[in-house]
Formats: C-alpha cells, sequence, structure tokens
C-alpha cells in the first residue's frame, strides 16, 4: 500500500511539473499561433499516442463502449481538451507577457475548485474550516491578479476577462478529474485515451467553426514551423505523459489529493519563467504564498479530521 501511495505521488508529481512548463513555453508559441489550433495539434498527437498505447496493452477491446457511459466520456473529454484547452491558453494570450505566471498561479486554485465540486455533485459539505481557506485561497490569487493594488479591482477592468477565462478553464479540468471517479471500472490510460480522443472530436468541430466564420485568420506555415518545438513538448510531456500520470496518480489517491498537486505547476511555471527573463514581483509571489499555504492547510486539515 505504502508503494502504491508512493507510485501516486511521484504520478501526480511528474505531471505537474511537465504542465508548469507549458506556460513559459506557451508565452513565445502564442506569439505565432492561436491557441485554437494549438490545441488541435497538441491534444491530436497526444491524442494518436495514445491510441497507439492502449491498443499495445488492451487491445481492440479498450476501446469498447458498449453499454458504457458514451455521452459522459464524451462530455468530460469536451470540458478537458475544449474547456481547458481553449480557454486557459486564450486567457494566457490575452494577458500578455505575464500571462504564464497569471494562469499558472490560476491553476493552484484547482484543490478549493474541488471542494466545491464535490459539494455539489456529491453533496459533500465541506467544513467551515475549508470554506475559509477556499477565501484566503481566492485572495492570494486576487494579489496575483491585481499585483497587490487591489482598488484596481474597481478602477480598472484591464485582464480581467483574460483571469475569468483561466478560472473557467481551471474548473473544466477540476470536473474532468473528478468526473474519473465514474469510470472506475476503466483503467487510467483507458479513461485519459477515450476521453482525449472523444474530446478531440469537439476540439476539431469548433476550431472548424472559428476557422470558417473568420473569428481567426489561420496561421502561416511557417508560424506553424516555429512552435513545432511547443507543439512536440506538449505534446509528448505535457499531455502524453502528463496527463496519463494524473490519471493514474489520482486513482490511486483520489482526487481531492491528487489536485494538491497543482501547487508544483505555478512554482516550476514561475522558476522557468524567470530563467526566461519574466520574474515575478514581490506582490505575485506573496499571493501565491497564500494561496500555496491556504492549499497546504486545508489538505492538512482534513487529514486529520480524518
Amino acid at each position: 500500500m505504502k508503494n502504491s501511495y508512493s507510485f501516486g505521488v511521484t504520478c501526480c508529481l511528474l505531471a505537474t511539473l511537465s504542465w508548469g512548463g507549458t506556460f513559459p513555453l506557451m508565452t513565445t508559441a502564442l506569439q505565432h499561433i492561436d491557441p485554437y489550433l494549438f490545441t488541435t495539434l497538441r491534444y491530436g498527437f497526444a491524442g494518436i499516442f495514445l491510441a497507439f498505447t492502449l491498443y499495445i496493452k488492451e487491445g481492440k477491446k479498450g476501446f469498447k463502449l458498449k453499454s458504457e457511459r458514451f455521452f459522459l466520456a464524451w462530455f468530460l473529454g469536451s470540458l478537458a481538451f475544449v474547456g481547458f484547452g481553449f480557454l486557459v491558453f486564450l486567457g494566457q494570450q490575452m494577458a500578455g507577457a505575464s500571462g504564464a505566471l497569471t494562469a499558472s498561479i490560476m491553476m493552484a486554485t484547482m484543490p478549493m475548485l474541488g471542494i466545491l465540486v464535490n459539494w455539489k455533485l456529491r453533496h459533500i459539505v465541506p467544513p467551515k474550516i475549508s470554506i475559509l481557506l477556499i477565501f484566503i485561497s481566492f485572495f492570494g490569487v486576487i494579489t496575483v491578479i491585481t499585483q497587490g493594488d487591489y482598488f484596481s479591482l474597481i478602477s480598472t477592468q484591464s485582464h480581467y476577462k483574460a483571469n475569468f477565462l483561466i478560472i473557467l478553464g481551471a474548473f473544466c479540468w477540476v470536473i474532468y478529474t473528478i468526473g474519473a471517479s465514474y469510470f472506475s471500472h476503466w483503467s487510467p490510460l483507458k479513461y485519459t485515451t477515450l476521453t482525449t480522443c472523444l474530446g478531440m472530436s469537439s476540439v476539431l468541430v469548433l476550431n472548424s467553426i472559428i476557422y470558417y466564420f473568420n473569428y481567426v485568420q489561420p496561421p502561416s506555415l511557417e508560424n506553424i514551423i516555429l512552435v513545432i518545438p511547443q507543439v512536440a513538448y506538449t505534446a509528448i510531456f505535457a499531455s502524453f505523459f502528463g496527463i496519463l500520470c494524473w490519471n493514474i496518480g489520482n486513482k490511486i489517491l483520489s482526487p481531492m489529493n491528487g489536485v494538491l498537486f497543482m501547487d508544483v505547476v505555478p512554482l516550476t511555471a514561475f522558476s522557468i519563467s524567470a530563467i526566461m527573463g519574466v520574474v515575478p514581483n514581490s506582490a505575485e509571489i506573496f499571493g501565491a504564498c497564500i494561496t500555496g499555504l491556504a492549499l497546504i492547510l486545508n489538505n492538512l486539515y482534513l487529514r486529520y479530521k480524518k
């Protein structure tokens, strides 16, 4: 049991480390390509790798959906790969140079969002202390967003639309993570593969609509070539290995414990961004610490309460 728990911790840690590196890389990628096509390329290639791996491991039966919750699997995949992929990276693009830091710290709200989702879906009422820590966590996020100038929430609306999109994308990922519990008889590989492939159907449809109605102009071939390194990293490491490790880890630890590892995302992103020249200021660091402390205290409280 101890070894199994350690393996779950390792999987969640590897997943969040890979995701932390995604946001700084996206800063340069989004200068050349829109988040919609990037999402299509990223999860499209990841889906191919996952499907091949599932076929090797489980054969044709791994793809069978007879008498299964087909619509729920499609819905959860769409939330994860349309909701998260489109919304988070669109928000990061709108936020500009500081988008990587803002988006990564938003990911640290997932444990608290998970409490709210569990409250709604499973009618598990969180303790009053957890509710208090939810507000403290969001105070940390607001500190990052406003860079300590809280009155700017009233005086200006800059970047708040971007922040809302990122939070909404994080919320979609939380639902996807908790939704795995409805497929407990599936292996993590099967859940990851089928939700990715089903979600890609929604990604492709929406991407086609976006281009057909000229919401954005398709990037040139030259720009697509420029983002090949970012696509390769996010498809292979952040998506194929990252999401698979994430679902394995959460199946072992439970989603409520697994999402705590999302604290690793901003720490990794902040470190890489600093190396790339985008150094977080003191208010952003302070806000990140507040959010991280609230999440850690909440997790310790819930463990002690048991």
